[in-house]
């Protein structure tokens, strides 16, 4: 299978307590963490196109343009969506959004590039 314009997929999860600034490090609220939007706008991209690598090929996330404008308390579910909006050659550029219930929190583009996972490991590990 190839990877394609329009590929898109969408992941949940339900906001706990864990999953907020204050908890992440990236704020002293009790609100969802930016960094954990990003991670599900990150996991929403890589399911949209999982199906169409191999199991010797992964992606890993090269660049991120994310708007962040609501905040989302405790205990509400938050749904990231991915869509493949380009394909060039390796680079695999994504329109992100993610909502809660009450509507839209972030948006933004994320891009990711497919590598051979063996060498991909090899060559970070070789850093130790």
């Amino acid at each position: 299978m190839e990877i394609t314009v329009g590929m898109k997929a969408e992941v949940t999860t339900l906001v706990e307590r864990e999953d907020t600034a204050k908890e992440v490090g990236s704020g002293s609220l009790l609100v969802y963490a930016t960094p954990c939007m990003v991670a599900l706008m990150e996991g929403a991209a890589c399911e949209a196109i999982e199906e169409a690598l191999g199991e010797d090929k992964t992606t890993v996330g090269i660049e991120l343009n994310i708007q962040h404008t609501s905040a989302t308390p405790v205990g509400l579910e938050v749904r990231a969506e991915a869509e493949v909006t380009a394909v060039d050659g390796k680079i695999i550029t994504f329109s992100v959004k993610a909502f809660d219930e009450a509507g839209e929190i972030g948006k933004g583009t994320h891009k990711r590039a497919i590598v051979p996972v063996q060498k991909f490991l090899e060559k970070a590990y070789a850093k130790v």
